[in-house]
């Protein structure tokens, strides 16, 4: 019940915050709409680096919008009376990572194959890079959930966060655009999409502990 009643909250708060939603997503359209006028309008050379253009705003854009994961409810002490309820702080990491996700990630993973269409990704190219999000983006998200709640207590937490995630994406990233090189050129990506599972999976084991720990950390400070 916490959880689902957690989530509905999250949910009704970045509605009601456009922000929330349209920042990161403006930001990735901008970078990866950009790269074009900077580099060359050629087909061969976009193609050649879409997958790491858009990995990288999807990527950049995520880490956008991590710090603010529970920077409100610290800022207003609603997050101190969670912690001290009965409730396992668990549990509502799990409901912040899902709600980022699903503001954030999601979208971004929905938008992917038209700016792979303008990048002039193939269609097999397209469908590789929007599995790739899928699978790669709760794994930003939970990575993320890390470092917001190890800042969470710092007036300037954004820059920390990134440096304390950034390593941590970097396989995540390099996974992602290798999958969408190889489906690009017609190649079989399912060992990508295994790896990117395994790494879901483990993330999705170890960072809401992580994260609910860290918050306990931040909060005895």
């Amino acid at each position: 019940n916490i959880l689902l009643a957690t989530l509905r909250r999250d949910l009704i708060v970045h509605i009601r915050n456009t922000s929330d939603v349209l920042n990161p997503l403006v930001f990735f359209v901008i970078v990866v709409s950009l790269f074009p006028l900077a580099v060359s309008p050629g087909r061969e050379l976009l193609g050649t680096i879409a997958p790491g253009v858009v990995w990288v705003a999807a990527l950049l854009a995520t880490l956008l919008s991590a710090d603010q994961m529970f920077r409100s409810d610290f800022d207003d002490g609603s997050l101190e009376q969670m912690a001290v309820s009965r409730e396992p702080l668990i549990l509502i990491v799990v409901a912040r990572v899902i709600a980022h996700w699903l503001v954030t990630g999601l979208v971004l993973t929905m938008l992917s194959p038209l700016l792979g269409m303008m990048l002039y990704l193939t269609a097999e190219g397209r469908i590789a890079l929007a599995l790739s999000l899928l699978l790669g983006t709760p794994v930003l998200s939970l990575v993320g959930s890390i470092g917001a709640a190890l800042t969470v207590g710092l007036k300037r937490g954004g820059v920390l966060t990134t440096i304390l995630v950034l390593p941590l994406y970097v396989p995540v990233l390099i996974l992602g655009t290798s999958m969408v090189a190889t489906g690009n050129i017609g190649g079989d990506y399912s060992g990508h999409m295994l790896w990117l599972g395994a790494m879901l999976a483990l993330s999705a084991g170890l960072a809401p502990i992580a994260g609910s720990a860290s918050l306990r950390i931040s909060l005895s400070q």
